[in-house]
């Protein structure tokens, strides 16, 4: 144990030694909150002698929680069962895969992932006769899960065989493709992501049995990332610690970035509410970043109302100040940045792979693109086309999924690729039959795959070879399957013949993952069990090491780290989101605001933040963004040709234009409010002025009252 804790500040060991009760850690970014994390697991094992089977885990992603497993194994060793470290949906997983026939759903059931449900929607839209100018997929998915979100009653319509959905008499569009998709998922026994936190919650609450023994079986319960669970998630967390009341939870409202799908930060905020005894740690020391870069941080989310004060500091090494590069376009914007990046390269060392331009939104990434490739400069693009749902990805996995369930929509994908001569209109012929006799697809194909309507097909040939691999599979490892599978089907020459080598090394990878997997799973990897897990991955749990620079969205950077970092786009009207904040006022600004201040914390050493002058795509004239004039001045080092013209032009549009810049919920102090002057002393808001920006104040000390900017970031509210 001495090891671990000659790693640990005073803060972190007093949270690893902080087993009992309800207690909370305010981790800011690169306070070291994942080791801290780990040692108190490890703590917890090693000196307490808690068995891991009794300690479940909560990270934020599946790359998170295996790269927590290696590091408790190589500390505590092997032998023991780690599967609780996980994430909420892994849980949930593992809670139903036991006790889902409560519901009278089988415990192999299919998660559903995006790709899936837009199957599912295609298949409606064909039989509705409608086309994706009616609404689109991702339109349609949405409210799906806004419904779902909204209430889990849905979920006995799925589960209770009573229950029917009745689709004939509902009128609206909206309504009637909600209760197809029900009944499309509830065929192929198929759960998507939001099913799976409302079936937990629903056992928990119907069936008492269920959650008293998790509640037993839980002993001790840490949340990592706590400020992006919601509101559904904190419960099943809180209902599962009030047996033995050993709820531990890591976060900083700070970094809350998933408020627009259900991410509560007031939840970390009163955590000390909901639970009184609680403790409070607050991990304070940085060790990732510069003291110019934090310094900078530090100054722009201060300007933050909904977060528990801390003051990140560090023991690095000073570097350069933060650089605010202003282009007279997006050319000379991306031009700076290459050259910057060649600089770099030559004249320090510093590989590509070192490197992360970040963005607010995925069009930003045109202009970067177009720069880096007239440079020469090797990039990688993350967050693009997911890697589970590459083309040939898809269609393996639902090769193994027909294989293991036999459901409709892996056999829809897959029943002619490559081509055996089963088109449109002989799928439409399996429908019929399937409908009619209440068959998969699977089964109808098998039953009647010597009618004359598959007469010069290669029906015959799949039957034979799916039902080979459904009587032997469970003799394969999953990668040993894999392989088969590719030669039997024909997939793999079918590839070759494509000449598509990016497909094929892609195929490669997979083999590779599943290999991982087999020798890292304490327990023999079942076929069921591996695409139960990989459903459960986003492209947030993929980062190879290849040297090229990385392209990413800010939301896909949370929880990485980079020596060097652009931040580009820092215009008004994109970075912070106009949509964003059009659709969600209130804490809008502030989710934004909580973005930038996680891209500037992804960076070590250095940290440029880039924008430039021009039109937005939706044709608005681009402005610095406020984030800019939110830091402190001393604490950047602007450069470019930053006009002060332009500066006061753009502090005009944001106080005439912009009613969320200056909201009352938000940013600026009420008539009345008693603030504070570092100069000028106490004084009392006599007038809040939008139209130029200012308050009207009457100090104590001075005669005539002052015009001070809604931008000065030294006033404070005073005791009243």
């Amino acid at each position: 144990m001495q090891d671990i804790f000659a790693e640990l500040n005073e803060r972190q060991k007093e949270a690893v030694m902080s087993t009992e009760g309800y207690v909370r850690v305010i981790a800011g970014p690169g306070a070291g909150k994942t080791k801290t994390l780990t040692a108190r697991y490890v703590y917890l094992v090693k000196e307490l002698g808690i068995n891991p089977s009794n300690i479940l885990c909560v990270t934020f992603t599946n790359k998170a929680a295996q790269e927590m497993k290696k590091r408790v194994r190589k500390t505590i060793g092997e032998g023991y069962d780690t599967g609780l470290i996980t994430t909420y949906h892994g849980f949930c997983c593992r809670v139903l895969k036991e006790d889902i026939n409560h519901l009278y759903y089988p415990n192999n059931f299919i998660i559903l992932d995006e790709e899936d449900q837009k199957a599912i929607i295609s298949e409606i839209y064909e039989e509705l006769n409608l086309d994706r100018r009616n609404d689109t997929y991702e339109r349609i998915l949405k409210y799906i899960s806004l419904r779902k979100n909204k209430d889990t009653s849905y979920v006995k319509l799925l589960s209770d065989p009573g229950n029917s959905l009745d689709i004939n008499n509902t009128k609206d569009l909206n309504d009637k493709i909600f209760k197809i998709y029900l009944k499309k998922q509830q065929k192929v026994y198929g759960l998507d992501f939001d099913d799976l936190i409302n079936f937990t919650i629903v056992l928990f609450i119907d069936f008492p049995e269920v959650l008293k023994k998790w509640q037993i079986r839980l002993s001790y319960i840490q949340v990592d990332e706590f400020q992006d669970s919601s509101s559904k998630e904190f419960f099943i967390v809180e209902q599962l610690s009030k047996e033995h009341e050993n709820l531990f939870v890591v976060g900083d409202p700070d970094q809350t970035i998933y408020e627009w799908r259900g991410a509560d930060p007031q939840l970390l905020v009163d955590f000390d509410k909901h639970f009184p005894s609680c403790k409070t740690i607050i991990l304070e020391q940085n060790y990732r970043s510069t003291p110019e870069i934090l310094k900078a941080s530090n100054s722009l989310i201060k300007r933050n109302r909904l977060r528990i004060e801390k003051e990140m500091f560090t023991l690095n090494k000073s570097g350069i100040k933060v650089i605010h590069y202003h282009g007279k376009d997006e050319k000379d914007e991306i031009k700076w940045i290459t050259e910057r990046i060649k600089y770099l390269n030559k004249n320090f060392g510093v590989s590509k792979k070192n490197i992360a331009i970040l963005y607010r939104a995925h069009h930003i990434s045109r202009y970067i693109e177009q720069g880096l490739i007239e440079a020469g400069i090797d990039y990688t693009i993350y967050g693009g086309v997911k890697f589970f749902q590459r083309r040939e990805i898809k269609d393996v996995l639902a090769y193994l999924r027909l294989i293991a369930y036999g459901d409709d929509l892996s056999f829809s994908r897959i029943v002619n690729q490559p081509s055996r001569g089963i088109g449109k209109q002989k799928i439409n012929y399996l429908r019929e039959k399937a409908e009619q006799e209440g068959l998969s697809l699977y089964k109808a194909l098998k039953k009647y795959h010597t009618d004359p309507v598959f007469k010069s097909t290669k029906a015959r040939d799949f039957i034979e070879t799916i039902q080979y691999f459904k009587a032997n599979y469970r003799s394969f490892a999953v990668s040993e399957l894999l392989q088969d599978v590719l030669k039997r089907t024909g997939y793999e020459e079918y590839l070759r013949k494509e000449g598509d080598q990016e497909r094929l090394d892609n195929i490669a990878e997979l083999f590779y993952s599943i290999v991982t997997l087999e020798n890292n799973n304490e327990d023999e990897l079942t076929l069921e069990d591996y695409l139960q897990q990989i459903s459960l991955y986003t492209e947030a749990d993929r980062m190879d090491e290849k040297d090229s620079v990385k392209l990413m969205t800010v939301h896909v950077a949370k929880g990485l780290e980079f020596p060097y970092v652009f931040v580009c786009g820092l215009s008004e009207n994109i970075f912070p989101n106009p949509r964003s904040l059009e659709e969600r006022k209130g804490r809008a600004l502030e989710e934004e605001r909580r973005l930038a201040y996680v891209a500037m914390t992804r960076a070590m050493k250095e940290l440029y933040l880039t924008e430039s002058e021009g039109i937005t795509g939706n044709g608005l004239k681009k402005y610095p963004s406020r984030f800019l004039f939110e830091i402190e001045e001393n604490l950047l080092d602007r450069i470019g040709n930053l006009e002060e013209e332009l500066i006061e032009e753009t502090k005009k549009y944001l106080n005439q234009n912009d009613d969320t810049f200056f909201s009352n919920e938000e940013d600026i102090f009420d008539e009345g409010d008693v603030v504070c002057h570092p100069i000028f002393g106490r004084g009392v808001i006599e007038k809040v002025d939008k139209d130029n920006g200012v308050y009207i104040i009457r100090f104590e000390n001075i005669k005539t009252p002052r015009s001070i900017s809604f931008t000065y970031q030294k006033l404070r509210l005073s005791n009243r």
